[in-house]
């Protein structure tokens, strides 16, 4: 299925409905939960998708496996997906938490074909058993790091939605306390107390997610400058300790 809505579909009885769609550059998906878990694969474009709790960068060639019930907003840049929404009691082993993937080539031709079937295919057929394979395949997916935690609390999740979004060499932890009216030390004990983290050792991370955006269009030189580093081998060398591959596998 091509460019359905999923709420046009979803009372059909089969626990696996394939669904893609195209996305102009810059569309953003309002904040909506889907009653089923949602396999939400980038064939092209580069997404980026935000919960209460982190948000997730996915590349092309990538997925992001959504839990049911869970409240998310996406941001497409140029993308075509193809998305596969399952019952919940059809994947059990489901995450409980939004996870980013690589696709393998296997998986990427069965989510493809998938894409291609009639709303109402037949599950004891050719079709059915693609689906099945298909389920079989995420089974055995393996989680990318990429993503940030989300704080809950003001001015913490302005400040941090705001960096994701235009990134700043410039913005310092004394920059992002006086922007909370708090000091330096009370700041970064309350951010970390929400992240996990230290505030700049977040915005180090959301610099490179933020690059993965800027790859397919711009060159690893041109990424390392705008993101602030003293080389591109320096961007590389953080992109790889980060990612578990350099630049060039996503561009």
């Amino acid at each position: 299925m091509h460019n359905f809505r999923l709420d046009a579909v979803d009372h059909i009885p089969v626990d696996v409905l394939p669904i893609g769609t195209d996305y102009p550059p810059g569309h953003v998906l309002p904040r909506h939960a889907h009653r089923r878990a949602q396999l939400l694969y980038g064939a092209s474009g580069v997404m980026q998708v935000e919960t209460d709790v982190g948000s997730w960068t996915v590349p092309t060639d990538r997925a992001v496996l959504i839990p049911p019930g869970v409240a998310h907003e996406v941001l497409m840049d140029d993308v075509t997906t193809w998305s596969l929404y399952i019952e919940p009691d059809a994947v059990p082993w489901w995450p409980a938490s939004c996870m980013v993937a690589e696709v393998n080539p296997l998986l990427r031709e069965l989510l493809r074909t998938a894409n291609t079937f009639a709303p109402d295919y037949d599950v004891t057929g050719h079709d059915g058993a693609v689906v099945n394979l298909t389920l079989h395949e995420l089974r055995h997916l393996t989680p990318m790091a990429l993503s940030v935690s989300l704080p809950h609390d003001e001015p913490f999740r302005s400040l941090c939605r705001t960096y994701l979004a235009e990134p700043d060499l410039a913005v310092t932890n004394e920059t992002w306390a006086q922007a909370a009216n708090r000091s330096s030390r009370t700041f970064d004990r309350q951010f970390r107390a929400q992240t996990g983290t230290s505030s700049a050792a977040w915005r180090s991370h959301a610099r490179l997610l933020t690059s993965l955006r800027l790859l397919p269009i711009s060159s690893v030189t041109e990424v390392s400058a705008r993101l602030g580093y003293a080389s591109p081998a320096a961007f590389t060398a953080a992109f790889t300790r980060a990612f578990g591959a350099p630049p060039s596998r996503f561009n």
